[in-house]
């Protein structure tokens, strides 16, 4: 087998999809190995990888082993969570949440899951801890929020959050956007679900369900399956569910894929961890993000400061169709990301000092000769499964004369 291939010099498309890093492209082909041959001894060597996966990521969300369970996708594990937390109570979602942790509960709501409130956050697309606190009200049983924007990059204050809910209400996080990009503070998280396919570079089959101890016995084991009782082979069922997050299991992992991730989250270990590898990201979005105002670009959120934006950057060139402006990038060589009026950048560690000089090369033809732009601020929108109009935002905060924001939603598809 001949060596992965290392992504082209211009990727920056790591919040779509992450290509599959060399640790996690070795593992893979491990594993499959072991399922060609498919001896006993290999079995056991299969289901040890899951094992080593788990305690892998238990290393790195501070949390015990038995807290962790192994799901198909982040999807799968939203739906897994949304099943096991019944009524009666309401659900906080926020709007502007990518579609992936909105139809989880607006599926199981009146199916014996809680009731959905969808809120509107008080500034562009997050909630901040004021804001939740106006919210709450007694029938409140958890809220579920994106550790990061999918489109604007923010870092949701997650400790913040947990502190204005209290131990007894629940902290639902969906952690895909910033696991392996960013510090986050998982350790406030009640649960966690992030799959490995973007900022781990692990590919597509296997995500991170957490549960911690303390709520626990809050979630009823609503997908729980087979693989999910102690005696799966007993004579007479039901049987008792396993302790942990594994109750909440329908069926085996897929161990290829388990192996994958668990190389993923050892390789980000070995480069010193969220903090180590973050700081390398954040640099790089930082200089293409200069380079983007250079040229005249308003980015999304520019007044964030370095803590509270993840590995996304998003901006747009006044005057000018995004779509060829898009179109331009791609033909240069800079892989991104459209959505409606603004492109998204991503890069990561790995992405080469060339890329920015790309970008910036690309983005010549389209430059104002008068420096930088303004400043855009996100506007709320509401979650749809396909991009809305662009709606009216605040003026930005950088400019001579009023203008509006655009924010389109993610759509619902499997990359975002």
């Amino acid at each position: 087998m001949s060596a992965p291939r290392a992504p082209m010099p211009g990727y920056l498309d790591h919040a779509r999809v992450g290509p599959l890093s060399r640790p996690a492209a070795r593992a893979l082909a491990g594993a499959n190995g072991l399922a060609t041959r498919m001896a006993p001894a290999d079995l056991d060597r299969l289901f040890a990888l899951g094992d080593a996966a788990r305690a892998s990521a238990a290393r790195l969300l501070d949390a015990r082993p038995h807290e962790l369970a192994l799901s198909p996708s982040t999807s799968n594990g939203l739906f897994t969570v949304a099943a096991a937390l019944q009524g009666p109570g309401t659900v906080l979602v926020p709007r502007g949440e990518f579609p992936a942790n909105v139809y989880p509960w607006l599926r199981f709501e009146g199916r014996g899951g809680p009731d959905v409130r969808l809120v509107e956050p008080d500034e562009g697309r997050h909630i901040t801890p004021e804001s939740l606190r106006r919210r709450l009200t007694p029938d409140v049983v958890a809220l579920t929020v994106s550790a990061v924007d999918s489109l604007t990059g923010h870092v949701a204050p997650l400790a913040a959050l947990k502190e204005v809910l209290g131990p007894h209400r629940l902290l639902i996080v969906d952690a895909i956007q910033g696991l392996g990009a960013v510090p986050l503070e998982a350790e406030a998280a009640d649960v966690l679900v992030s799959g490995g396919q973007k900022w781990l570079r692990a590919g597509w089959g296997a995500a991170l369900l957490l549960i911690r101890d303390r709520c626990a016995a809050r979630l009823a084991p609503g997908l729980g399956g087979w693989a999910g009782v102690a005696e799966p082979f007993a004579e007479r069922h039901p049987a008792a569910p396993l302790p942990g997050a594994a109750a909440h299991l329908a069926t085996n992992p897929d161990f290829p894929a388990a192996a994958a991730l668990g190389a993923a989250l050892d390789d980000l270990a070995g480069q010193g961890g969220p903090a180590a590898v973050g700081a390398r990201i954040r640099a790089t979005l930082a200089e293409l993000l200069d380079r983007a105002e250079r040229a005249g670009a308003e980015v999304l959120l520019n007044g964030l400061g370095p803590a509270e934006r993840a590995g996304i950057g998003t901006f747009r060139l006044p005057g000018h169709d995004p779509a060829a402006v898009h179109r331009a990038l791609e033909a240069a060589g800079v892989v991104t990301t459209r959505r409606g009026e603004w492109i998204r950048l991503s890069p990561h560690a790995s992405t080469p000092a060339a890329a920015t000089d790309l970008f910036a090369e690309a983005l010549a033809p389209f430059a104002r000769p008068t420096g930088r732009a303004r400043t855009a601020t996100a506007a709320p929108a509401t979650p749809e499964p396909v991009p809305p109009d662009p709606a009216s935002g605040t003026p930005p905060t950088r400019t001579t004369s009023p203008s509006s924001t655009t924010l389109t939603q993610e759509p619902t598809c499997p990359t975002t």
